[in-house]
């Protein structure tokens, strides 16, 4: 078997995800594509993941492939997280995990109605009309917030209560659920904020307006191969959990999904990982480098074994539900943590001791990072340990 050392997952991790300073670019797709997808939980990982990998990328440059050439797309995906994805790889998401997704909100929302007994008739034809009429009206307008859809679609102000009896309850409408299940069916998609690139109040749009004929069908068993083929292109070579982890899908579907994947196994140091059968050759270790990336970078995010990379780090860097906060980076592996202050200023601290290389490079990086900030203050939507304490 063939042996992949720490130090060639180092190699690999920072030739392909563009943090090595030869593999910057300032083309976003070209950026977004190298990590397959970025994460968009949180509206600013998406400029700043991108930010992190250029060369004199300005936030302009990420709207205009978003909003102006519309090459990329915002969906719900992978473990019903946000992500931003190019346009080609839509309709594999799309097949792979957005229709089971779809499937799965209906199912739950609908229960939550008949359970409420707040409309008449069948609740899954009463659906189906409320989301075809929120449909219509949104291509009528062209884009809309969801308070102007439910100006045109009166059903969609109907009042649910989850949790009848429960100290916690509270009515809510279901316009956010209409909306959410559109996006999961690929009928709708979020178009621009509200606000600056950091706010996290969009519209929203039909999907005719990034794709005029809709998302295009594909085979589950095809979407998902080209899925993990992806995947491990750029995250590999990885342990089969890793695999499971990222994607959601059951150990029954990833292990149904390599079967259609040329892939080798590879001894990690003790475990098994895989890796694609025409990837085996090394890497060259790049010039060192020094990287800020954002909360829930999908580099960080990309792999649920992280002990190669992370070290002993994770208390101070991740919140109690795994997410993971602003990272430094120094040659493949994580060595601290930064944050944004209320005046603009970066900050950041070694967890361990990187040498004076390392502190001049990350120096740089923060001063990079701060000029693309510009005025845009954003906090991250989850709060680390770290971050917390370098913003107090």
């Amino acid at each position: 078997m063939r042996s992949m050392d720490v130090a060639e997952r180092r190699a690999r991790l920072g030739t392909r995800h563009r943090l090595a300073a030869a593999t910057r670019s300032d083309v976003v797709d070209d950026i977004v594509r190298s990590l397959v997808v970025l994460h968009a939980t949180d509206p600013a990982t998406v400029y700043l993941s991108v930010a992190a990998r250029g060369i004199a990328i300005e936030p302009g440059y990420v709207e205009k492939a978003l909003y102006d050439d519309r090459t990329l797309l915002r969906m719900l995906a992978m473990r019903r997280t946000m992500f931003v994805a190019p346009v080609d790889l839509v309709p594999v998401l799309q097949a792979s995990t957005a229709d089971a997704l779809a499937h799965k909100q209906r199912r739950t929302y609908s229960r939550y109605l008949e359970q409420a007994g707040v409309i008449d008739g069948n609740v899954t034809t009463w659906w189906n009309e409320v989301e075809a009429a929120t449909h219509a009206a949104l291509l009528a307008r062209g884009s809309a917030t969801g308070a102007q859809l439910s100006k045109d679609v009166p059903r969609l102000r109907t009042q649910v209560d989850t949790a009848p009896g429960k100290p916690y309850s509270k009515p809510t409408n279901i316009t956010t659920w209409v909306l959410v299940t559109l996006g999961c069916e690929g009928r709708i998609v979020r178009g621009r904020p509200n606000g600056s690139w950091g706010s996290s109040q969009y519209t929203w749009a039909p999907i005719e307006s990034w794709l005029p004929d809709g998302i295009a069908a594909m085979p589950v068993e095809t979407a998902r191969a080209e899925l993990v083929r992806k995947w491990l292109r750029a995250f590999g070579p990885a342990p089969v959990s890793d695999i499971k982890w990222w994607t959601g899908w059951t150990l029954g579907e990833v292990r149904k999904a390599l079967t259609h994947v040329d892939t080798v196994e590879v001894d990690l140091g003790g475990e098994t990982g895989l890796v694609l059968a025409d990837d085996l050759d090394p890497t060259p270790p790049p010039e060192p480098w020094a990287a800020l990336l954002p909360a829930l970078d999908p580099t960080p995010m990309g792999w649920q074994s992280r002990d190669w990379y992370l070290g002993p780090h994770q208390p101070a860097l991740f919140d109690r539900n795994g997410n993971v906060g602003p990272t430094v980076w120094w040659n493949g592996r994580i060595v601290g943590g930064w944050a944004q202050r209320s005046d603009g200023e970066i900050v950041w601290r070694l967890l361990e001791d990187a040498g004076s290389d390392a502190e001049k490079a990350i120096a740089a990086e923060a001063e990079r990072l701060r000029a693309f900030y510009g005025d845009i203050r954003p906090v991250p939507r989850f709060r680390t340990p770290l971050e917390r304490e370098l913003t107090a």
